[in-house]
């Protein structure tokens, strides 16, 4: 009797730390985003995410109050201490953590922990969203971490839906820049196969595409990929600094319905890009934390 093939994990979703969720809205908006009200977390954070069609989503990660973020952090709060460190390093604008899909949390903590890439303890936590139509939902979460600690500016972890916000989230879903699906998500690394354990224990996938410019890994939705320097400069005009280890969240190309109508309403919208090889590529900007491309 074979085995049933295994399918990687889903992206969940992205974190993109921002220094104001106000601004986040305002460019995301700007780049023709609908953008979800805002949403707090119980332990001092905020949000205002984007949900494509495909089932991921953009998180926009603001403090909403820094006293119970630090708090958190100190008690040992993995996602916000993470979060506390990348600003401390990086900034406060930035791309630096994938959520992937999982129905099983626990047994993704014991996978990380036995693979010697837990990045510490799990969490749990309820969060109200409210709905286009004005009523209100509450959504509950497990997440487990992965991380390698030679990489302090990135992690993974899994995200699992303990109660489901509802799922028709259709006027959320509709962008008038016609996005419809994340493509893929790119990150930088001097070497990158330095990385390849901690990509295949997050995705749970061990096919890994090695290329002269990095490695990828394909989900059902969206591929991962992590490109060396040669490969962020010409595939994305981006030089990461030569001595900066670790990995880097660098940008997210999303797949669109039109990229004519998408240019159009980039244009209209006094919005900076460049145009290569058939993909927008709108340059990181305060409230959007990293290079978006719109095309395929």
């Amino acid at each position: 009797m074979r085995a049933k093939p295994k399918t990687a994990r889903p992206i969940d979703h992205l974190v993109l730390p921002v220094s104001e969720i106000a601004a986040a809205r305002q460019r995301l908006t700007m780049l023709g985003f609908t953008v979800a009200a805002d949403a707090h977390h119980p332990f001092g954070t905020e949000n205002c995410c984007v949900f494509l069609a495909d089932g991921s989503y953009l998180e926009p990660l603001g403090i909403a109050n820094r006293e119970d973020c630090e708090a958190a952090a100190r008690a040992g709060n993995v996602f916000v201490g993470r979060d506390q460190a990348f600003r401390f390093r990086r900034g406060a604008e930035g791309f630096s953590g994938i959520a992937m899909a999982s129905e099983d949390a626990r047994g993704d903590d014991a996978r990380y922990r036995a693979e010697g890439l837990s990045g510490g303890g799990m969490l749990e936590f309820s969060r109200d969203m409210q709905l286009p139509d004005g009523s209100s939902a509450t959504g509950s979460f497990r997440l487990a971490f992965a991380a390698d600690v030679r990489s302090p500016d990135f992690f993974f972890f899994a995200s699992q839906r303990l109660v489901a916000l509802p799922s028709d989230r259709k006027a959320l879903e509709r962008h008038p820049n016609g996005a419809v699906a994340l493509s893929e998500v790119v990150l930088s690394e001097q070497n990158p196969t330095d990385f390849q354990y901690l990509l295949q224990t997050a995705a749970d996938e061990r096919e890994v595409e090695a290329h002269s410019f990095g490695m990828s890994v394909d989900t059902p939705r969206g591929r991962i990929s992590v490109l060396n320097f040669a490969g962020m400069q010409g595939f994305y005009g981006i030089e990461p600094k030569s001595t900066d280890r670790g990995l880097k969240g660098e940008a997210v190309v999303f797949r669109v319905e039109d990229l004519g109508r998408c240019r159009r309403h980039l244009e209209d919208n006094a919005i900076e890009y460049v145009e290569r090889g058939g993909r927008l590529l709108v340059p990181a900007a305060p409230g959007q934390g990293a290079l978006f491309v719109f095309g395929d």
